[in-house]
């Protein structure tokens, strides 16, 4: 960059043209994108209004119900990154004195627990360790101790790559009259998910992980039970933006405008969402289960030890224990800086303990896993 200051309110900026580096990206997200889905980004913009792209919206959600496997009507995409469509699940359901009920065993957990908080709700928790997962008969008993409004589970917990089973949970919910909302952040696209069959009400996402797509066009949808009870509010949504009794207009049939739609973002979104129909939902599911087994053994034969147990583990993120004596942040340094290829430092309570590698939608692909096998193999000090 070039700087050249002079007085007279005659400032000049001069910037070469943008050049970034060309990453991998093995971290917990944003991941690579799919040349098909760059190229889409590229199309030029039509309004967001114009039919066309109204088409487009309705294009996506059908796909987006496909992916989580779900009838729900109110599924759309949330214009703004996944903290937004996190967000909006608890602003819509959750009212001043609602008993909201959070599992925290990492730190997305956690910041469900602030949000709920912010939006005025009696917030209980029940903990586990983080990398650990919570049994059915530790949520029926908390259920039982705080009869909540509102469960909030994590799906993915990004922070500790541990995948939360939710088979069974929901059915609890509808003995103990509360709703489910669940993050799959970390999961969707790239780990089985059934909505519709595992009774989930709420469920939110992202569209850099798993989908393989820029962020700030995020999944969201609201079952038959969340949305009564957001039409029984006593008092209105106190997130405008996020207000999906404003928000379902937009992406309904009345079609009424509600803000500027990230239409680019939107193509990428919708494309990205047809390569994984093209490729087969349970086709996905496969690829990313079997290159996740492929970087385990690789892992586990470089002397690495991993943080999750097997049978709870993400195939689309991975926590490997940083070795004694192993300076994690210098060895993510190297690969960043000499080989292009970046992973992800621990977060909270395992922050400096773990690196967490990704292999979400694009990325999930043998080639990657050898590219960072090799590296790796290089420079630890093994």
């Amino acid at each position: 960059m070039t700087l050249t200051l002079s007085i007279n309110n005659t400032q000049r900026l001069q910037l070469n043209p943008l050049e970034m580096p060309n990453r991998l990206l093995l971290g917990p997200g944003p991941s690579n994108i799919h040349p098909a889905v760059l190229q889409a980004m590229n199309t030029p913009p039509v309004g967001h209004l114009d039919p066309t792209f109204l088409a487009l919206m309705d294009e996506i959600q059908a796909l987006l119900r496909y992916v989580w496997q779900t009838e729900n009507p109110l599924t759309i995409a949330v214009s703004g990154t996944g903290t937004a469509a996190m967000e909006a699940t608890l602003a819509n359901v959750t009212e001043p004195g609602d008993v909201v009920l959070v599992g925290v065993s990492g730190y997305f957990g956690n910041r469900l627990v602030d949000m709920a908080g912010r939006y005025g709700a009696d917030v209980r928790t029940i903990n586990k360790p983080w990398g650990q997962v919570f049994a059915l008969e530790e949520i029926r008993a908390a259920l039982e101790t705080h009869r909540p409004a509102i469960l909030a589970l994590v799906n993915a917990e990004t922070s500790t790559g541990a995948r939360q089973p939710l088979e069974g949970v929901g059915d609890l919910c509808r003995e103990f009259d509360c709703l489910l909302l669940v993050d799959t952040v970390t999961s969707m696209g790239g780990v089985p998910l059934f909505l519709d069959e595992w009774k989930v009400d709420l469920a939110y996402s992202c569209s850099q992980k798993g989908l393989g797509c820029p962020p700030g066009a995020s999944p969201f949808t609201m079952g038959s039970r969340a949305v009564e009870k957001m039409q029984q509010r006593r008092t209105k949504v106190a997130n405008w933006y996020l207000d999906m009794t404003l928000l379902g207009k937009y992406w309904g049939s009345e079609r009424t405008y509600h803000h500027t739609a990230p239409i680019n973002l939107y193509y990428a979104l919708r494309e990205a969402l047809r390569l994984i129909t093209e490729e087969g939902l349970e086709n996905c599911w496969t690829r990313h289960q079997k290159n996740v087994e492929y970087l385990w053994e690789g892992l586990e034969d470089l002397g690495l030890k991993l943080h999750v147990e097997r049978e709870f583990r993400l195939p689309t993120l991975t926590t490997v224990c940083i070795p004694e004596g192993v300076d994690g942040k210098a060895i993510a340094r190297q690969l960043l800086n000499e080989y292009n290829i970046e992973i992800g430092g621990g977060l909270g309570e395992l922050a400096g303990k773990v690196w967490r590698v990704g292999l979400m939608g694009f990325n999930s692909r043998a080639e990657n896993v050898d590219r960072l096998l090799e590296t790796l193999r290089q420079i630890l000090p093994l």
